[in-house]
């Protein structure tokens, strides 16, 4: 038997081009949720039209001057990790390049997701020091198009309230839950584990 130890998760080469066209003229600034959110869709239906994983995506910027920190979208299938959601991979980046497991020892700092965290990116929400989540799909939206959503707190935006965290769903929710839709209806792959189950 032969163990990795280390393992790695490379965005899709895609990714860094399609963000520069959007701060450089592409897309509006990064300066109001509505902005910031357009953005985390359309790295979401850009990762499905590219076939590089499940149509989610997620970013994480100073929530005062909107400077992006951190890019993520779904690498599920193409990496095979179940952990390599885009909150993770978005939280991962951002910490990388911060130096800091503590994303808030700087300055607040917020993640922006296409789609609220499921059971797994819940737990890493405030762990990762972040200040502030904002959320376009929801649940139901995930679960109406076969995702597992796994088990969570009816109130978890007030647990995460609770340990100050200031939470806000349904940005752009209808734009958001469109590309989930999008994805279910062209049959894309949902990856909720079988557990030995054909």
């Amino acid at each position: 038997m032969s163990l990795h130890h280390h393992f790695e998760v490379r965005l899709p080469a895609w990714v860094e081009p399609f963000i520069g066209h959007w701060l450089n003229g592409g897309g509006p600034p990064l300066d109001t949720l509505e902005h910031r959110m357009l953005l985390a869709i359309a790295l979401s239906a850009e990762n499905v039209k590219q076939s590089t994983g499940g149509p989610f995506g997620a970013i994480v910027v100073s929530q005062e001057t909107g400077h992006l920190a951190g890019i993520g979208v779904n690498l599920v299938t193409g990496s095979g990790l179940s952990a390599a959601h885009a909150e993770v991979v978005a939280l991962s980046l951002a910490q990388r390049s911060a130096k800091s497991w503590d994303l808030g020892s700087t300055a607040p700092m917020q993640l922006i997701s296409s789609c609220e965290p499921c059971a797994m990116c819940l737990g890493a929400v405030p762990w990762s020091g972040v200040a502030s989540l904002v959320c376009g799909a929801d649940c139901i939206d995930a679960e109406s198009a076969g995702f597992d959503e796994g088990d969570k707190p009816l109130n978890w935006t007030q647990n995460l309230a609770a340990r100050g965290l200031d939470v806000k769903v349904h940005v752009l929710r209808q734009e958001a839950a469109r590309v989930l839709q999008e994805y279910a209806e062209m049959a894309g792959e949902i990856y909720n584990p079988t557990r030995g189950q054909e």
